[in-house]
């Protein structure tokens, strides 16, 4: 049984109200702020613009930050395996050595 709780949130003045376990209030209205703030950004003095279209490009601009950011852990990740692998390799030679 699910224990959702309604929770309001503000993005460019309207409100919305979302569905969200207890325990990811914080996270949910910490996310909900940060794309208030983006959506703002993006619409600058222009109070004109359609709030889909500044939506679409705050989604965007964070799908664009989401991807680079994997991009950077997997490249991260490689660069570990590699060095775990250059470890390893050592370890193995310390060992494979006869003792003098």
């Amino acid at each position: 049984m699910s224990s959702s709780q309604p929770v309001s949130i503000h993005l460019l003045d309207r409100e919305y109200t979302v569905g969200c376990e207890p325990d990811e209030r914080d996270s949910l209205l910490a996310a909900a702020k940060l794309l208030d703030s983006k959506m703002r950004e993006i619409r600058g003095g222009n109070r004109m613009a359609a709030l889909d279209r500044v939506a679409v490009l705050a989604a965007l601009n964070f799908a664009h930050e989401l991807q680079q950011l994997r991009n950077e852990d997997e490249s991260s990740s490689r660069e570990i395996a590699r060095s775990l692998g250059d470890l390893q390799r050592k370890l193995d030679g310390l060992f494979d050595t006869p003792a003098g």
